[in-house]
């Protein structure tokens, strides 16, 4: 994420902005016995914070119409402190419990806006996590301090080509995965980084189910199916954790065995995504995908876990933050652009073309075309046709003019013809 800074003066005295950017180091954190007593009770608090907050916003907005604002829930939790049932929240830091509240009011804002959904309770099963500003710990020489506690908290850096000694940390996240694995984030404001050298290539990329990517190179990468792989296990530990009883220290323990499976799947699926997307930054100065809703795919019962495996949706996130990172342009095709029923070659425009179809013949120029790797060519060649407005960011790619004695239709739902010549 780029944000601006500070005003410094340049050569002329003339004020210039200053760009920092956003970044993030995660690593595992293992806190004593003592530690994690009191971050656990911080956890219950802020958990405790969120709900109470949210039962009271929606019950405000349906019994009056109004929306809660964030002063309004300070001032709530203020009050609850001084109240008998709820004075042990002051026993945790106070920082943590402010960042409940203003994260739920951009959940809401998000959500009024129509960027998300509705802000959800959260459950004392699931992923917990607390946040720490400046005022709340303090980070000297590499050592993290939390408040309300007075030993240092071991961590593992990861990262050797940063220093952490000089690391200036403005937020600081530990949270506990349902695994039982503890992680500590430092969110740091660092300098915009360098752009990367120019790679004098464009690439288009289709992607899909059998092989997870298609390159217009011809390069194929195959979908490894991560959960597929895993699902057997993760049937069994969920048939071993419905016969335990509920409550009991053997589902505790049962639990924790599938959470770990699911985790397992997760980082596996994540690395795999980030050694492609970053191989494709590297070797590409424009990077043209389709821009697919995967939202309203996964609404297939016959293909949601498949799509869901897949992570396309994670695969355009990393390309996203990768390509803004390195100075790569990332060109995003509107998705009812007909990229697989336009032939590469003449630009003809098939009128239907079945999902079953894997290989196809052109009507116009007889030529011959996989199915993907025609798709990942009309997208590249979309993508370039874009770049050419000099337009950054997203573009849709229909109405493309390609060489060749006919042009493709616009990237409008096509009517149930045989086939459509084009003029």
């Amino acid at each position: 994420m780029r944000r601006p800074a500070v005003l410094r003066r340049g050569r002329h005295g003339a004020p210039s902005r200053l760009w920092f950017v956003r970044t993030a180091y995660r690593c595992r954190a293992y806190p004593t016995p003592e530690q994690a007593v009191v971050l656990n009770r911080t956890f219950g608090c802020v958990r405790l914070v969120w709900n109470k907050t949210l039962s009271e916003r929606n019950h405000r907005y349906r019994t009056e119409g109004v929306r809660t604002s964030y002063r309004q829930t300070d001032a709530a939790l203020t009050g609850w402190k001084r109240t008998g049932e709820l004075a042990f929240l002051s026993d945790v830091s106070c920082v943590p419990l402010q960042q409940a509240l203003r994260h739920q009011h951009t959940a809401f804002g998000n959500f009024f806006a129509g960027r998300a959904r509705v802000p959800r309770f959260k459950s004392r099963t699931g992923r917990q996590s607390a946040h720490y500003t400046r005022s709340a710990f303090r980070m000297r020489e590499g050592v993290l301090t939390l408040a309300k506690t007075s030993a240092p908290l071991r961590f593992v850096w990861s990262f050797g080509e940063v220093d952490l000694a000089a690391l200036d940390p403005t937020m600081v996240v530990v949270s506990r995965e349902p695994d039982g694995r503890w992680y500590v984030a430092f969110a740091v404001d660092a300098d915009a980084p360098v752009s990367a050298e120019p790679a004098g290539h464009a690439v288009g990329v289709d992607l899909g189910l059998t092989d997870l990517l298609v390159t217009s190179d011809g390069e194929r990468i195959a979908n490894p199916r991560h959960l597929a792989r895993k699902a057997a296990n993760l049937a069994r530990y969920q048939r071993r954790m419905a016969r335990c009883a509920r409550g009991s220290g053997n589902r505790r323990k049962a639990k924790a065995k599938v959470a770990r499976a699911h985790r397992k799947v997760r980082t596996a699926r994540q690395d795999f995504l980030h050694r492609i997307t970053t191989g494709l930054v590297r070797s590409a100065d424009v990077i043209a995908i389709e821009d697919l809703s995967v939202t309203n795919m996964v609404r297939n019962r016959h293909l949601s876990r498949a799509i869901s495996d897949a992570g396309w949706g994670e695969f355009r996130r990393q390309l996203e933050y990768k390509c803004a990172r390195a100075g790569r342009t990332l060109v995003v095709i509107d998705r009812w652009f007909p990229s697989s029923k336009t032939c590469s070659v003449c630009g003809h425009v098939l009128a239907e073309l079945a999902l079953s179809a894997r290989h196809w013949t052109c009507p116009g120029c007889r030529t011959r075309h996989d199915r993907d790797l025609n798709a990942a060519k009309n997208i590249l060649a979309a993508g370039r046709a874009a770049t050419r407005d000099a337009v950054p960011g997203d573009a849709c790619g229909a109405d493309v003019r390609r060489q060749g004695p006919s042009l493709p239709r616009s990237a409008v739902k096509q009517e149930p013809r045989a086939v459509r010549h084009s003029a």
